[in-house]
């Protein structure tokens, strides 16, 4: 079997399902659990998608890529959901953007789902507005720490930061220079009240991260923190895959 560059439309194998979330106030969520396909997971990625009103859901690239990639490459659980009111390929879930109040219960009923699935060593996983809802949400959550992608903080204040910072729980943060909203240096002075953050600025990146240069350093960070074993990932591939013909 010939080897191939992984690229941007490749999905490589994996057991994946449709799964649906039920929050406490009474909505249902669509979603996709994307595991190794012949082994159990050593970890659980729990992602929170950007900005619904601005495009963001479960199918937002980096995310999309992560559920195609990263169970073949790294034995990682890949869970994604649409939040409510947010529609992607997968459908629509329920109810409607509550400008990040409401979700809420979004966020506690993906983190639930994937305890009583026995996923393991599971980490909230948020890019943009998606970082907003595992700052203010997360921290009491049952879950090991939490990698942020972009977070604009626009939301998020100082006591979600502190809640944070007394959890003791690790936080990742990767910063694009070019950030339309936090860069770098900025980054660090905010997330200073949060004594284990890591803040790492990616060069020449920008907050959605386009170019698989740039989702490859993205996925490479996360799998740093949840299953260093993998690494380096490969970029090439030499197994059976499908080919993704949508949009």
């Amino acid at each position: 079997m010939t080897t191939e560059e992984i690229t941007a439309h490749m999905i490589l194998p994996a057991r994946r399902e449709r799964i649906e979330l039920k929050t406490a106030d009474g909505l249902a969520l669509v979603g996709e659990l994307a595991l190794p396909q012949d082994r159990d997971p050593v970890a659980t990625l729990v992602t929170l998608h950007p900005l619904p009103t601005h495009g963001g859901m479960m199918d937002s690239h980096v995310y999309r890529k992560a559920a195609w990639r990263l169970p073949a490459l790294a034995d990682l659980a890949v869970l994604r959901f649409n939040t409510r009111g947010t529609a992607s390929a997968m459908g629509r879930s329920e109810g409607a953007f509550d400008e990040g109040i409401g979700e809420r219960y979004d966020v506690e009923a993906a983190v639930e789902f994937a305890r009583e699935a026995g996923l393991p060593r599971r980490s909230l996983v948020g890019w943009s507005f998606g970082t907003e809802l595992a700052l203010k949400y997360g921290s009491g959550l049952d879950v090991d720490g939490a990698i942020l992608l972009s977070p604009p903080l626009h939301r998020a204040v100082d006591a979600d930061m502190d809640a944070w910072a007394a959890s003791n729980k690790p936080v990742l943060v990767l910063v694009p220079e070019l950030d339309d909203y936090l860069r770098p240096a900025e980054a660090r002075t905010r997330f200073a009240r949060i004594p284990q953050a890591e803040v790492t600025g990616v060069d020449g990146a920008k907050h959605l991260w386009v170019g698989e240069k740039y989702v490859r350093i993205v996925h490479e960070e996360i799998v740093r923190r949840v299953n260093p074993a993998a690494l380096p990932l490969p970029t090439a591939w030499s197994g059976p895959f499908e080919k993704y013909s949508g949009a």
